[in-house]
C-alpha cells in the first residue's frame, strides 16, 4: 500500500524519519567496522594500502569493480533520466557500456596487468612516466586525472544529499546528507586501504543487487503486477513503450555509450584495479562476467524510474525518483534499506576514488616533484591526509550544486575519455614518443575544456548560425571529437619524432595473448 504519510501531503512522521535514518546510519557503521577489521590486516607499505598486495580473486575483483562504478550516477541519475525521458537509458548503460567496457577491460586492463606484474607499477601515471622517461608526463596525467576526479567525487556527495532529502521528505537537509557520507568515507578510506575497500565493495555489491530486485518485486506486487505498470505507461507516457524518442537519438546513444565506456577505463579507481588481480585467469573471468552483472543491476533500477512515470508519481525537479516511488509503495524501513543500498553505491565509489586519487597525488605528484626520497610508510600516511583534504574540498564544492547529477557525471566521463586513446596507442605501438603522448593528452584536453567551460557562441557562416563551443554538434558529443584528436596527435606527432624503438618500449610491448 502507498505510504499514507506521503499521500496525505503532511510529510513523513518523526518516527518514520527516525527509522529511516537509523537504517542508513546503521548500514554505514557496518561498513566502517569492516574497514576497522581490514586496518588490522593492512600492511604499512604503500603497495598493500593501494593494491592489497595484488592479491584479489575473481569474486572480490569483480564486485569491487562493480560496486566502485555503481555510483550516484547509476542509482539516481539513471532512474531520474528514465523517469523523465524513457527507458532507452538501459541501452546506453546496461547493454552498450556493459559490453564496451568489458572489451576495453581486456584491451587496456589486461595489457596493464601484464606490465604491472613485470615492473610493479601502482598507478597509470607511474607506468607512463617510466615508459617515456618523463616525470612531467607522469605529473600531467596525474593532474588531469585528479582534475576530473574532483567533480565525480562531488557527484556522490550531491547524490547522498538529494537521497536523504527525498527519503526524509526534507527533514534532513541537503547539506546534512552530503556531510554524512563525507565523514564516513574519510574515516573508512583513512583506515581501510584497498583491502578494506575491496571487502566492503563485495558486500555492498551483493547487497545492492538483492535490495533492488526486492524493490522491483515489492512495487509490482503493490500496484498489481507488470500489466498495470505497462498500462500506466500506455495511458500517461505512451512514447515510453517505443524506441526512438526525440531525446534518445542514435547520435546521443552512441556518443554517450562510447564516451562513458572509454572514460570509465581511465577513472583512477577503475584503472588501478587493472593492477590488483591475483592472476591472468582472475582478470579474464572478471571481464567475461561483467556484462551480466551490469544488466542485473541497471535493468531493475531504470525500470523503477520508468514505471514511476506511468504511475503518476510527482517528483520535484531537484528530488530523486527512487525515494519518492518507494515511499509511495513500500514501508518506510524498506525504502530506507534501498536508499542505504544507494548510499552503499555512492560510498563504494567515493572510497575507491579517494584511495586512488590519494595514490595519484602522493606517488605521481608529491614523490617526484617534492620529496623523491619519501619512505613507503610516510607515503601511506600522506595518502590518508590527502583523502581528508580532497573529500573536504569536494564536499564544500557540492554545496554549490553546480548542475544536475547527469550533467556533472557526463562532464567528468568526457574528461577522462580524452586519456583513453593516447594510452591505448602507447600500450600497443612501440614507436609512440614522449612528445606524441604530451601532444595527444594536452590537445584533446584543451579542445574538451574549451567546450565545457566556454559559453556557447553563435557564429554566422554563410547565413547559417553555427553554435561555437557547444557541447554537441549535430547531436554528437564534442568529447568524441576530442578523443579522435587525441589519437591523431599521439600517432602523428610520434611518427614525426620517433627515433626508433628503445629498451623501455620493448619492455612495454609485452604480449597480450
Amino acid at each position: 500500500m502507498p505510504n499514507p504519510a506521503l499521500l496525505s501531503g503532511g510529510g513523513l512522521s518523526t518516527a518514520a524519519t527516525s527509522v529511516e535514518l537509523l537504517v542508513v546510519v546503521g548500514y554505514l557503521l557496518v561498513a566502517l567496522l569492516v574497514g576497522l577489521l581490514a586496518y588490522r590486516l593492512t600492511g604499512s607499505d604503500a603497495e598493500d594500502y593501494y593494491l592489497a598486495s595484488r592479491s584479489l580473486g575473481t569474486l572480490v575483483l569483480l564486485f569491487t569493480t562493480f560496486a566502485t562504478l555503481l555510483s550516484a550516477f547509476t542509482f539516481f541519475a539513471g532512474p531520474n533520466l528514465a523517469y523523465r525521458q524513457g527507458p532507452e537509458w538501459i541501452l546506453v548503460m546496461g547493454t552498450m557500456d556493459g559490453i564496451l567496457f568489458a572489451i576495453l577491460w581486456y584491451l587496456i586492463g589486461y595489457k596493464q596487468w601484464l606490465i604491472g606484474q613485470q615492473h610493479g607499477y601502482v598507478t597509470l601515471p607511474e607506468m607512463l612516466g617510466d615508459r617515456f622517461g618523463s616525470t612531467w608526463l607522469r605529473g600531467l596525467v596525474a593532474g588531469v586525472s585528479l582534475f576530473w576526479l574532483f567533480p565525480y567525487v562531488m557527484l556522490q556527495q550531491m547524490g547522498a544529499g538529494e537521497a536523504l532529502v527525498g527519503l526524509t521528505d526534507g527533514a534532513v537537509p541537503y547539506w546534512g546528507g552530503a556531510a554524512l557520507i563525507t565523514v564516513f568515507m574519510i574515516l573508512y578510506v583513512g583506515l581501510a586501504g584497498m583491502r578494506g575497500v575491496a571487502w566492503t565493495d563485495t558486500i555492498q555489491g551483493l547487497f545492492m543487487l538483492s535490495v533492488i530486485w526486492i524493490a522491483v518485486a515489492w512495487v509490482l506486487s503493490a500496484i498489481g503486477g507488470p500489466a498495470v505498470a505497462a498500462a500506466g505507461l500506455e495511458a500517461n507516457n505512451p512514447t515510453f513503450l517505443a524506441l526512438g524518442s526525440s531525446f534518445y537519438t542514435p547520435q546521443y546513444i552512441i556518443s554517450t555509450a562510447v564516451v562513458i565506456a572509454f572514460g570509465v577505463t581511465m577513472f583512477p579507481q577503475i584503472n588501478q584495479r587493472f593492477f590488483v588481480a591475483q592472476s591472468a585467469a582472475v582478470l579474464k573471468r572478471s571481464f567475461t562476467l561483467w556484462p551480466v552483472l551490469v544488466l542485473l543491476l541497471f535493468v531493475p533500477a531504470f525500470l523503477l524510474g520508468t514505471w514511476a512515470a506511468g504511475l503518476g508519481i510527482s517528483v520535484p525537479e531537484d528530488v530523486n525518483v527512487l525515494p519518492v516511488l518507494l515511499g509511495e509503495y513500500t514501508p518506510a524501513w524498506f525504502a530506507a534499506l534501498v536508499i542505504a543500498g544507494a548510499m552503499a553505491a555512492m560510498m563504494s565509489s567515493s572510497d575507491s576514488m579517494l584511495l586512488s586519487g590519494s595514490s595519484y597525488f602522493t606517488r605521481d605528484l608529491y614523490r617526484p616533484f617534492v620529496e623523491p626520497s619519501v619512505t613507503a610508510d610516510r607515503e601511506a600516511w600522506l595518502a590518508r591526509g590527502g583523502v581528508v583534504a580532497f573529500a573536504t574540498a569536494t564536499f564544500l564544492a557540492s554545496l554549490t550544486r553546480p548542475g544536475t547529477l547527469i550533467q556533472v557525471g557526463s562532464t567528468a566521463f568526457g574528461g577522462f575519455a580524452q586519456l583513453a586513446l593516447p594510452v591505448m596507442v602507447a600500450l600497443y605501438w612501440a614507436n609512440t614518443t614522449r612528445v606524441g603522448m604530451v601532444a595527444g593528452v594536452t590537445g584533446s584536453q584543451l579542445l574538451y575544456l574549451s567546450h565545457v567551460f566556454v559559453p556557447t557562441v553563435p557564429v554566422d557562416v554563410g547565413g547559417t548560425t553555427i553554435p561555437l563551443f557547444a557541447r554537441t554538434y549535430g547531436g554528437w558529443d564534442v568529447a568524441l571529437a576530442g578523443m579522435v584528436l587525441g589519437a591523431v596527435l599521439t600517432i602523428g606527432v610520434s611518427w614525426l619524432t620517433t627515433a626508433g624503438t628503445d629498451e623501455a618500449a620493448e619492455r612495454f610491448a609485452v604480449g597480450a595473448d
